[in-house]
């Protein structure tokens, strides 16, 4: 079994984005949340309207690990989740199926494998690939291994680069130039 990639290319992002904008707010937050913020999908799915309806910070207690999690919600975000969670409940689950019940992993998987599918993105993805496109990301911009580690709470940061697939990457480039 193979594992599941980070989105690479920035105009694969952009048309996720608008194939998941065209379907609805709920399915692009999803993505969105995921790809900017690197909460893993049982996370992002255990969110309440109340834990973003007008925050400047996402606050929760990691699902995996139990630990305490704090992400400032970006200037990307902040304006969709507040649209999105205008006049609902705060004790309502923030991501609803139709039948409103909690949505879960499966339905969110779909949901992004269709759009990256439509996309004609052909890595492996699965929920896990938008956590790990906020990693690649983050450390293609910032090039902080030990800022990503402590935000992902991996015990090393060769751990973080080989779960961002950076590793592959590296290998992929030297064999490109590597000629005898």
């Amino acid at each position: 079994m193979s594992t599941v990639e980070p989105i690479r290319n920035i105009e694969d992002l952009k048309k996720v984005e608008k194939i998941l904008e065209e379907q609805s707010l709920r399915n692009l937050l999803i993505f969105l949340i995921g790809s900017n913020c690197g909460l893993r999908i049982s996370d992002i799915l255990s969110l309440n309207v109340g834990d973003v309806k007008n925050k400047n910070y996402i606050q929760l207690i990691e699902k995996k690990t139990g630990k305490p999690k704090k992400i400032q919600i970006n200037s990307k975000l902040k304006p969709l989740l507040n649209t999105f969670t205008k006049g609902r409940k705060v004790t309502e689950p923030l991501f609803l199926t139709i039948f409103k019940n909690r949505m879960d992993r499966s339905a969110a998987y779909r949901i992004l494998n269709y759009a990256c599918s439509k996309a004609g993105i052909e890595a492996n993805i699965g929920c896990h690939s938008f956590r790990k496109t906020f990693g690649y990301h983050y450390y293609k911009k910032y090039k902080d291994v030990v800022m990503l580690q402590k935000i992902f709470n991996h015990s090393h940061p060769e751990i973080t680069l080989r779960y961002i697939c950076l590793e592959q990457d590296k290998i992929d480039e030297s064999y490109i130039d590597f000629i005898l």
